[in-house]
């Protein structure tokens, strides 16, 4: 049994695995306390974008720091939280009018099924419903988990969860997807339909492509469906633009942002709304307000250090390094490819994934899932695979040689594991 009490997320303490301290992140890296220098190949659970301790972010933090740290949201306000909502209104889509700050992706889903809900109900209207798509992950609070594939991650939580309407996953043919939606979007009590657009993350890095998603879109927009994208992880530049639903030409009435918002470096989401949601509880009636907040809301040294990231992407070459970096991974992808026990091979920006045939050992409990991370591990490369798929999703800094050596990792990891 460990000696630390520690109580690590995703993490089954009683196999005794090896948890090692990291000291210092630069980069794409991360060393270690015995020394080691490990590739970040999944930006730390997906989150840091620009590199850790990105030198702009790191000082706009110490310098806010010296101002204030903390201070109540609820009717008061500070100069980083007004700054960032300005510049988010002005880089994201038109009619995103309005930012509502919270502290993590899943708190930011949690806002954005509360607005739809608190809409319809403002409005006298009896829409309740929640559409959601196959396989989606959305969190793990209560509200996420509800919208969430059903499943290893929440069988304990069960009695909580609210029941919602799951639309089929567009895996080969669109057509049974876009019906079903259509379908129940007919029914009349559906308040929100919620994606991630264009990739699916812990529901195994399954894609689907824009003409899909603007389909669905537009269903919503013809029956009044609210349209919620999910962008925490596919947003800042995963996909390969800046959010993955501006490659379908869409903009929800609800987007929610985290991860990349603070380049990864510290939490903080928002939850982006249209007017009509905000003008729905608009009144001079106490009881329409939004009733939703948590004791760090708007944080200050969170807000400046995303006030930095916005920056940076307006300053750097950013989007030039993303499309660099999806090149180079989609080289090395077609290389793993040939490989006689990879299938499904596929990309998404700066995401390439792969399903590893191990004797029908699959799913995320597959036996294969461990042994690869211990083999990437041993090769200093972070990897978390989901099961038998195996991805990565490394920083825009990751340089030419350490994305080789990912690449190297992955393919020894076909290799000597799926035999095992």
């Amino acid at each position: 049994m460990s000696t630390s009490p520690v109580w690590h997320p995703f993490h089954q303490h009683g196999l005794g695995e090896y948890i090692p301290l990291v000291t210092r992140g630069e980069g794409a890296i991360l060393h270690t306390a015995d020394g080691r220098r490990v590739i970040d190949a999944i930006s730390s659970w997906w989150v840091t974008t620009h590199g850790h301790n990105h030198p702009r972010i790191m000082a706009a933090m110490r310098e806010q720091t010296e101002k204030l740290d903390q201070v109540i949201f609820a009717g008061w306000t500070h100069e980083p939280a007004e700054t960032l909502a300005r510049g988010l209104v002005e880089m994201m889509p038109d009619r995103l009018d309005h930012v509502f700050y919270s502290d993590s992706g899943s708190t930011a889903v949690e806002v954005a099924l509360k607005m739809a809900l608190g809409y319809w109900h403002n409005r006298d209207e009896p829409r309740h419903r929640i559409l959601v798509l196959e396989h989606s992950y959305h969190g793990d609070t209560i509200g996420a988990m509800s919208i969430g594939e059903r499943g290893v991650f929440n069988r304990a939580y069960a009695p909580l969860l609210f029941d919602v309407g799951t639309i089929p996953f567009p895996a080969t043919d669109p057509q049974p997807t876009l019906d079903a939606l259509e379908a129940a979007c007919t029914a009349g009590d559906v308040a929100a339909f919620i994606v991630e657009p264009l990739l699916l993350g812990a529901g195994g890095m399954l894609t689907y492509p824009p003409e899909v998603l603007a389909e669905m879109r537009a269903i919503c927009a013809r029956h009044a469906v609210l349209f919620i994208a999910d962008e925490v992880m596919t947003g800042w530049g995963r996909t390969g633009t800046l959010l993955a639903c501006e490659q379908a030409g869409v903009t929800p009435d609800i987007l929610c942002l985290a991860k990349g918002l603070t380049g990864g470096c510290i939490p903080l989401a928002v939850t982006m709304a249209s007017a009509p949601i905000f003008d729905a509880h608009y009144s001079t009636d106490r009881a329409k307000l939004f009733f939703h907040s948590s004791s760090f809301t708007a944080n200050p040294v969170a807000c400046a250090a995303a006030v930095a990231n916005l920056q940076i992407w307006r300053e750097e070459p950013v989007r030039e390094r993303i499309a660099t970096l999806s090149r180079r991974l989609g080289e090395k992808l077609e290389a793993l490819a040939q490989h006689p026990q990879v299938s499904n091979p596929r990309q998404c920006g700066t995401m390439i994934a792969f399903d590893v045939d191990a004797g029908g050992d699959a799913g995320y409990l597959a036996e294969i899932g461990p042994r690869m991370r211990e083999h990437f591990f041993a090769r200093d490369v972070l990897i978390r695979p989901l099961g038998n798929t195996v991805y990565t999703m490394p920083p825009y800094c990751i340089s030419p040689d350490d994305i080789d050596r990912v690449a190297d990792a992955m393919a020894t990891a076909i290799e000597t594991c799926a035999g095992s």
